[in-house]
């Protein structure tokens, strides 16, 4: 006799097309920093959706905005204006330190948006289509056509091209080689502020002032990527506000609703008029459930302090592993960024072994880059939540 979790999972495979490799898991709920399967199981959540759900699951507050929002209105188009379309942008325009924000579905399309505005910006100047961009090696930036085409993984992009021209590569975190790709038609430098799909690399400061730079001298625009990195994760509410390093536009998702989709790009006081009615749109963009969402977010995150509470649980964790690694061979090396953390496994330990076997114990982790295990749990976390991954943790690797 199958299972319940059987019957769903059969159902799914045969109507879904096959681009995912799902873990024979179906969840139906979660509540704080726990998710539950269909079978009643529990399983301590240290993925958030990747990097999504930030306040954690079933949080009353937030519930209760997007559910009255619900009865309220949920589409009217980009052709009038919401409250809380209003309300959102002004709450992220203020959160970045930007100046006009762009409401988007996904992730990906942010980073859409952005590519376009840093070619209409060059176009302006000089009235030509053949500007490059800079992005780097092992970023990942999303698998629609333009972001795919900055997206730093060969693998990624080679059954689709032709893809955007004039993108080239660079080595994260070597200012020398960013130098090297620049010439007269070079228009942006794209780069996240945190490597996330990559295995979890921060950037360095002298990288990132460098960038920066750059970009003032050859009036070029830094955009920094930080759609799983920003809000709150890295212990600020964006990540490159610990560098003293201000973008010229910053794409924002995943967190922003935390698991309403959506995604933003938000732009400075210099770029601010260069996409204009006709350059730029979105039927789903900024609609009033997904800014509902958004707004309630930022509202969360001011009354209960999250951003503080990132940085005194976030030291723990690294602790935790730093101590994890000095007892295990299979551990290369510990790194991150608040609480964005990257287990770089040893070869002789694949990476995937290590979430199944989590998993079997009832924990959810997932992986990055070359054998990285990532670590981007709710930013509610505590310090019990963290002894507990810690002890299941250590559980897999014995």
């Amino acid at each position: 006799m199958q299972t319940k979790t059987n019957r769903i999972i059969n159902k799914a495979e045969e109507n879904l097309i096959h681009t995912y490799n799902r873990a024979e898991l179906v969840l139906d709920h979660g509540d704080g920093v726990y998710l539950y399967d269909v079978e009643g199981n529990k399983y301590l959540d240290f993925a958030a959706g990747i990097a999504v759900y930030a306040l954690g699951y079933n949080y009353k507050d937030y519930n209760e905005s997007v559910k009255a929002q619900v009865d309220k209105l949920l589409h009217i188009s980009n052709l009038y204006y919401s409250e809380p379309l209003a309300d959102a942008a002004a709450k992220l325009v203020k959160a970045t330190g930007l100046s006009k924000a762009f409401f988007t579905n996904s992730g990906t399309e942010a980073i859409e948006g952005a590519l376009k505005l840093a070619k209409k910006y060059a176009y302006l100047k000089d009235n030509s289509t053949d500007h490059e961009i800079i992005a780097m090696e092992h970023s990942f930036h999303g698998r629609s056509m333009g972001a795919l085409s900055v997206t730093g993984n060969a693998h990624y992009r080679e059954a689709f091209g032709p893809l955007i021209p004039g993108i080239c590569f660079a080595k994260y975190n070597d200012l020398d080689s960013v130098k090297a790709l620049i010439n007269n038609k070079t228009c942006a430098i794209i780069c996240e502020t945190v490597q996330g799909e990559g295995g979890i690399f921060p950037a360095n400061r002298e990288f990132l002032e460098g960038l920066r730079q750059l970009c003032d001298e050859n009036d070029m625009l830094l955009i920094l990527d930080e759609i799983q990195c920003g809000m709150g994760r890295c212990g600020s509410m964006f990540a490159y506000q610990q560098y003293g390093v201000m973008p010229d536009v910053v794409t924002s998702a995943k967190a922003l609703g935390c698991g309403v989709p959506v995604g933003a790009f938000v732009v400075n006081e210099k770029t601010q008029q260069v996409l204009v009615p006709g350059d730029h749109g979105t039927t789903y963009g900024g609609n009033p459930l997904a800014t509902a969402a958004v707004s309630k977010v930022f509202d969360l995150f001011e009354e209960n302090d999250i951003v503080a509470h990132v940085n005194e649980t976030a030291p723990y964790l690294m602790e935790c592993l730093t101590e994890f690694a000095g007892r295990h061979r299979q551990v290369k090396e510990v790194r991150g960024m608040g609480l964005m953390c990257g287990i770089q496994l040893d070869e002789s330990l694949p990476v995937g072994k290590v979430v199944s076997a989590a998993r079997e114990k009832g924990l959810i982790v997932i992986s990055a880059g070359l054998n990285t295990l990532r670590l981007v749990p709710p930013l509610v976390v505590t310090k019990d939540n963290i002894d507990e991954m810690m002890g299941i943790l250590e559980k897999c690797i014995e």
